[in-house]
């Protein structure tokens, strides 16, 4: 056999091979994603003992700290665009929650927002630093506007990006939770690529099997979800954020996409009004995922409040 043809049959080999681990292996696939994402980022993958959980984080760059906070559904991946542009000055920390990603779930526990906003405390109490600035995305904006209303000493500086906890201007997506259902559910393909087309004004192309592997991990995660989205979403301490808005006197960053449909961006106006020291910066072009959607923007907008005096 010529060399040339044994390197043909060698790349047919190989392709084949790939192909095959895809079918019967696709999460192998998104962690080769999420690898490539991290390699960009310069992002470590490390975990931790906190509050009796075990948690699983990534860590880029060095500076002062940066925490950032993913939301409901959501993993520490959701921040690798970001990261890769804060990690230029900054230390970032994305961690995913207890309950949530790859951190550890107990069948017994508490996952509503102020058991996790406790728990927040005690991973950051763990880094040995305090963040410069406390990120929190949709329902982890909640939970880390809960803990610095407890505990206003654990950062300096919060940032509130299309955060839940207040109750803003109707939409489907709020009236839908409000009715007990989950409009974030996903348990087919076509259930994925809708709640995409929710969360961001233009969807990214999710190929296969990507999209497999990601339908297999919503749907294991339906019930624990739906018990989430009950505390989080419709239950006594929804709205708790709201009346402990008067307590977070420490400077506030409230950052919206225009076209957010899943926290409409009249919760901002909502978060202004009873915050003692806030600004708001308002992004065209995006909707629920800004740190993804937008990462260079929302990067600017950090920097610039975290060098306001």
């Amino acid at each position: 056999m010529s060399k040339r043809r044994a390197a043909l049959a060698i790349s047919l080999g190989v392709a084949l091979t790939t192909v095959g681990m895809a079918v019967v292996m696709p999460e192998r696939v998104l962690q080769a994603e999420f690898a490539r994402q991290r390699w960009l980022a310069g992002a470590s993958q490390r975990s931790l003992e906190a509050a009796q959980h075990r948690w699983s984080y990534l860590e880029a760059g060095s500076g002062p700290l940066v925490v950032l906070v993913h939301g409901f559904t959501g993993s520490k991946e959701n921040w690798l665009p970001l990261m890769r542009e804060l990690a230029k000055t900054n230390r970032v920390i994305a961690p995913d929650l207890p309950g949530w990603g790859e951190s550890e779930r107990q069948a017994s526990a508490d996952y509503g927002p102020i058991a996790q906003a406790e728990r927040l405390a005690d991973f950051i109490a763990m880094l040995k630093d305090r963040p410069v600035l406390l990120v929190g995305h949709s329902m982890g904006g909640q939970i880390a506007g809960l803990l610095l209303a407890r505990h206003p000493d654990v950062a300096q500086r919060l940032v509130l990006m299309s955060s839940a906890g207040v109750r803003f201007s109707g939409n489907d997506f709020g009236r839908q939770v409000l009715a007990g259902r989950n409009p974030f559910e996903v348990k087919t393909r076509a259930e994925l690529h809708r709640y995409l087309g929710i969360v961001f004004v233009d969807p990214p192309f999710v190929p296969w099997p990507v999209d497999r592997a990601l339908v297999a991990q919503r749907r294991a995660d339906v019930a624990f979800e739906q018990q989430v989205l009950d505390a989080i979403g419709r239950g006594p301490e929804a709205f708790e954020l709201q009346s402990q808005l008067p307590n977070l006197r420490l400077p506030v960053l409230l950052l919206w996409c225009r076209d957010d449909r899943v926290i409409d961006v009249s919760a901002a106006d909502i978060f202004r009004a009873g915050l003692p020291h806030s600004q708001t910066v308002l992004l065209a072009g995006c909707g629920h995922m800004p740190m993804m959607a937008q990462p260079a923007n929302v990067a600017e907008a950090l920097r610039r409040f975290d060098a306001e005096p």
